[in-house]
């Protein structure tokens, strides 16, 4: 695998071609990107500038077709880029990613300034489409109908010197009513064991500390090679490698959320106390027309499970409000799930309609007004359960990695920023001795808010790490590129915990 830390471009920079990665959806799509930019990095492109919004020489859209407006999304962006790409000859316009897979050949009929559509199962294919949409002045659409290669197998710039997402599986074998993307992704297609570990293995030998296990329904991992219980293996055996301080994963499906693998979770000491299990709903009659193969009591069943496991676990969720058909007695018993629960946060989603899938045809759409009334019910539930379970990490000592860009007041406040074993996130005064993203410290929380936890006291200890080496490595590498290209500094920072505006890494959440 090509390594993926501080890749220089393989032509003379000051002649190269500059390439945007604009991204939407969940954390398959940001992984994807990674990969994007590595084969692009490795055909010689070098990144734009942060901001540089549509200045690139080639812009890609990186897409999802989960949410209602996504199309409308993709074509307004496309039609804000069309007057640039007609005043700079040589420009180049690709859109990528679940969208493309499903619109295909309308993409370039609506937009005929695009330059090359590509699907998600042939994103290794991007450079080589690109030079003949050069070449033979058309447009390229390539959409493969199955997987070409694991996204893994590809070349990758990371957006973490420390941190990292490892694909085990793509595709889903749900069928779920709202959810669009078995459809565009494909089955299930596992990865071998051996290939995961050994892309873990040199992760961490180019200094990653975390990595983030990844796959639309991660722990039905197995299914596609005969082992049932070949992901509570994969946990146990993340704990066998040395130098990895912390194993997450997203994202679950209750359906397939086994004992052996909360007892993996339990006994290895890298598997971080974190889960996220996606909910929808707390209604019986709404999991069933969702066509989500669980109810209300085996979902707290495995709350349950998972709490007297491993006492101090955050979980979180995702929640859907408003399914066609809902009841205000439906939408009661997804609070009365809330409030059992007790989520240390909820990502929550109005309901809409998802074009091709069988959620959007059906009877009893609720209005508007309703779902948002409803909505607010329950955030107003949430905020104030996190904020409770956040007050109770007053007093206890943590063990943080720093962290990069995720404390917006930083600056300001003097503070840095780490996430927890949880993933809680907690803003601390900033220590004397150079603290670097990658390293470790440990503080005592002081405050509590809804959404994230203060430290307000002096660091009580900070360990250097490899994982800060090779941030700082990382960073002299960017800043002594030659002053004729701007690469802009790459975020750095854990894989972005859960986005509130997507959900997780299963397409139906």
């Amino acid at each position: 695998m090509t390594s993926s830390s501080d890749r220089s471009p393989a032509v003379d920079v000051q002649g190269s071609k500059s390439y945007e990665i604009r991204t939407y959806g969940c954390q398959m799509n940001v992984h994807d990107s990674e990969r994007l930019a590595g084969l692009l990095e490795d055909a010689g492109y070098v990144r734009a500038p942060e901001g540089s919004d549509g200045d690139a020489d080639v812009v890609v859209f990186n897409t999802c077709a989960v949410r209602e407006n996504a199309d409308n999304r993709l074509y307004g962006n496309l039609g804000r880029l069309a007057p640039k790409k007609a005043s700079r000859p040589g420009m180049q316009i690709a859109v990528g990613g679940c969208l493309a897979q499903k619109d295909r050949d309308t993409i370039v009929k609506k937009a005929p300034w695009v330059d090359v559509v590509f699907g998600t199962h042939n994103i290794g294919k991007l450079p080589v489409l690109l030079e003949r949409a050069r070449v033979q002045e058309e447009a390229q659409v390539e959409i493969a109908e199955s997987l070409e290669a694991f996204p893994s197998t590809l070349p990758t710039r990371r957006e973490s010197a420390y941190a990292a997402w490892v694909s085990i599986s793509v595709g889903c074998n749900n069928t779920c009513t709202f959810c669009i993307v078995p459809a565009l992704r494909g089955k299930e297609k596992d990865r071998r064991p051996g290939d995961i570990l050994a892309e873990i293995e040199a992760l961490v030998g180019e200094g990653v500390s975390e990595i983030t296990l990844l796959g639309q329904n991660v722990n039905a991992y197995g299914s596609d090679i005969g082992d049932r219980e070949a992901f509570s293996k994969l946990l146990r055996a993340c704990g066998t490698i040395e130098g990895l301080e912390r194993v997450r994963f997203t994202s679950p499906h209750p359906r397939d959320f086994t004992d052996d693998v909360i007892a993996a979770m339990a006994e290895t000491p890298n598997v971080m106390p974190q889960l996220h299990m996606p909910l929808q709903s707390g209604s019986d009659t709404v999991l069933k027309a969702m066509r989500r193969s669980y109810r209300q009591d085996r979902y707290l069943g495995i709350i349950e499970k998972v709490r007297a496991a491993i006492p101090h676990a955050a979980i979180t969720t995702d929640i859907i409000v408003g399914f066609p058909g809902e009841t205000e007695e439906d939408f009661e018993q997804t609070l009365h799930v809330v409030r059992e629960a007790r989520f240390a946060q909820a990502f929550t989603f109005q309901y809409s309609k998802r074009p091709g899938t069988p959620a959007a045809t059906m009877e009893n759409q609720i209005p508007k007004a309703v779902v948002q009334e409803r909505y607010e019910r329950l955030v107003a539930l949430q905020e104030e359960i996190s904020w409770e379970e956040n007050k109770k990490q007053v007093g206890r000592t943590l063990e943080l990695m720093v962290a990069e860009g995720e404390g917006r007041k930083d600056g300001a406040t003097h503070r840095l920023s780490g996430r927890a074993p949880d993933n809680r996130l907690v803003h601390f005064t900033k220590p004397d001795q150079e603290v670097r993203p990658g390293d470790v410290v440990t503080v005592e929380v002081t405050y509590a808010a809804p959404h994230h936890l203060l430290a307000e006291g002096p660091v009580l200890g900070v360990r250097r790490t490899r994982a800060g080496d090779a941030w700082e490595k990382r960073t002299a590498a960017a800043a002594a590129k030659p002053a004729g290209v701007m690469l802009g500094l790459p975020k750095i920072g854990v894989p972005a915990p859960l986005p509130a505006t997507t959900g997780s890494a299963c397409g139906c959440d």
